[in-house]
């Protein structure tokens, strides 16, 4: 959530509201430096298989080549799923903070019947909620009103542990619990979703040429089991989206498709990026808080 939306008193509120939610250790883990050349051949070493992928979405920066990428804010077009059926989507706002972790989607669409629909998703450390009346609902009075949603926090754990940013830090963060393997020639990475009891990730990553723009070692899909429930994530069309002026050469997937079983939940076409680490804050509301985290504290 950028603060240009509040007022300096409000944004004072939401920073002083931050120190209650959990930095995850490893969420601050770097990814390690590799001093192995990249070859065609699929698999490899955990640390140069985290180390190429990483260097390939252009995260990592600096003479040391640390993870630079604290922050992420995309928008989008296309359809959700609501109830069952498609719904177009006239706004698709997603803002991340990788550090202190927590995920914001403002997201409003017509379904077929014209009719419109509008939520506000959030996660942030343990907790997940839904806003009404604007991002940051119910953390000052008056501003609207936060419902807890623990029944969708692993839903949206596995959301922000599974994007094309977000597996890379998760894989890293897996430790000794992140294999690499090889399947049908690409090579993938399985890693423990963070926060998330028995979800494991499996990141198939791209094959094709090694200086294309994300043509390798670039996830193309991500798919996360936890007992019977298989949520898949799907990536194409890598380019740097962030505004003209402010180009970084850190490239996102233009095309997202996320399915549930067979359900497509979401089919995204990004339209916008930014990965100039703005300032975003996702501090958990009074009334979310007391009533409890979703995930066990660690």
């Amino acid at each position: 959530m950028c603060t240009k939306a509040f007022t300096m008193a409000a944004a004072a509120t939401l920073i002083g509201l931050t120190g209650g939610v959990q930095i995850p250790l490893s969420a601050q883990a770097t990814v390690p430096r590799s001093a192995a050349k990249e070859t065609m051949t699929p698999g490899g070493d955990l640390k140069s298989v985290l180390y190429f992928w990483a260097n390939h979405m252009g995260m990592l920066r600096g003479v040391q080549e640390n993870d630079s990428i604290g922050t992420l804010d995309y928008v989008g077009t296309g359809t959700i799923n609501v109830n069952g059926q498609p719904c177009r989507l006239t706004k698709y706002h997603a803002t991340i903070n990788y550090q202190v972790s927590g995920m914001r989607v403002d997201v409003a669409c017509t379904l077929p019947n014209g009719q419109t629909h509008q939520e506000i998703l959030v996660i942030s450390g343990q907790y997940a909620w839904n806003e009404v009346g604007g991002p940051g609902a119910g953390l000052v009075p008056g501003t609207g009103n936060a419902t807890p949603a623990k029944d969708a926090y692993n839903e949206r754990a596995i959301r922000l542990w599974s994007g094309p940013q977000g597996a890379v830090k998760a894989a890293v963060m897996g430790g000794e619990n992140t294999k690499i393997g090889v399947e049908a020639g690409k090579t993938t990475v399985i890693f423990p979703i963070p926060g998330v009891s028995g979800a494991i990730a499996k990141a198939t990553l791209l094959g094709g040429p090694i200086n294309g723009l994300c043509t390798r070692n670039c996830a193309e899909r991500v798919e996360v089991r936890q007992g019977d429930v298989v949520t898949e994530f799907s990536y194409s069309n890598y380019a740097d989206y962030n505004d003209p002026e402010e180009q970084l050469d850190a490239f996102f997937p233009g095309r997202i498709i996320e399915k549930r079983g067979p359900l497509t939940v979401l089919d995204l076409t990004v339209t916008r990026t930014q990965t100039a680490n703005m300032y975003i804050v996702v501090p958990v509301p009074p009334s979310v808080r007391n009533a409890g985290p979703a995930a066990p504290q660690k």
